[in-house]
């Protein structure tokens, strides 16, 4: 693996929890916040299966990999729930969420 390989998954990663959070914070701040509970809930799942793949890949873990296919799994779900919601925190999280599942695809499928 190389380091390039890892630090652009690395950087999708902490990009992307940090657009989750924001996201989270944000739906918290709508006058409707029941209707964006399923949207919250994925916001902070993702957010941190994302600190720890990026926290794994960082360290070399044997079992980055195996997170980051997870990773890509809950990204998916979390960008597929934040499409749905017009937003601009939710539409700019969906984008970091596809960005995120995409490298950690890639990296979960490295030799």
């Amino acid at each position: 693996m190389t380091d390039q390989n890892y630090q652009r998954c690395i950087d999708a990663c902490y990009s992307c929890a940090a657009a989750c959070n924001t996201c989270a914070a944000s739906c918290l701040r709508e006058p409707d916040v029941k209707a964006m509970a399923r949207c919250i809930a994925l916001d902070m799942d993702c957010a941190a299966i994302c600190e720890t793949a990026a926290a794994l890949m960082a360290r070399d873990s044997e079992h980055a990999r195996a997170v980051c296919a997870l990773c890509a799994e809950i990204c998916e779900a979390c960008a597929a729930e934040c499409v749905q919601h017009d937003m601009d925190h939710c539409q700019a999280c969906a984008r970091a969420c596809k960005h995120c599942a995409e490298a950690c695809r890639e990296m979960a499928a490295q030799a």
